[in-house]
């Protein structure tokens, strides 16, 4: 006789608030860092994508970075007006160089490593690609318009990204067929 193994739950990683990233950005010194966490935060970049930006790969008309994504793909991701005005003041006392970052993605994982540290609080990339998307989808954007904006290749992987999306989150956008 076979033995059914026991159903494992989906496990839901974590993902932040807007007042969580506000704390996290407050909590850091350097104007480098509070541009990195913004920018993680407003783009769903991925480490090796945010670490490796080119000053010139920023369309400050359009708040686009045009990135270079898994599998060599090109790419573009978004930013707000906070995440311009913190790049804006890095790159103002930040050395003249090509790359956007004076830190490699060793750097930027060791920096949110002491942030988490000293914060409580989950900080990692992932963390950051998953607070981009389930803040998103908070908001009402579907998962393809998710997919394209954080630049996944399926809508599954959305899916995964945006567990942390409750029920109440989603009935907010409800309205009866028959109203």
């Amino acid at each position: 006789m076979a033995v059914e193994s026991p159903k494992v739950g989906k496990r839901i990683l974590p993902s932040l608030t807007p007042e969580q990233l506000d704390y996290l950005i407050d909590q850091v010194e350097c104007n480098r860092d509070k541009a990195i966490i913004s920018l993680f935060a407003d783009s769903g970049l991925r480490l090796s994508e945010l670490a490796n930006v080119n000053r010139h790969n920023i369309d400050w008309q359009h708040r686009l970075i045009k990135v270079i994504c898994k599998g060599n793909k090109e790419g573009y991701a978004p930013f707000g007006s906070r995440t311009e005005k913190l790049l804006r003041e890095w790159l103002a006392q930040c050395p003249a160089s090509n790359k956007l970052w004076d830190i490699s993605e060793w750097g930027i994982s060791w920096m949110l490593r002491k942030l988490a540290a000293k914060t409580s609080l989950p900080c990692n990339a992932h963390t950051f690609r998953r607070t981009f998307a389930s803040i998103l989808a908070k908001r009402g954007i579907d998962s393809l318009h998710i997919m394209r904006l954080g630049r996944w290749e399926s809508i599954q992987m959305v899916e995964r990204y945006t567990r942390s999306v409750q029920f109440e989150d989603s009935l907010r956008f409800y309205k009866a067929p028959l109203s």
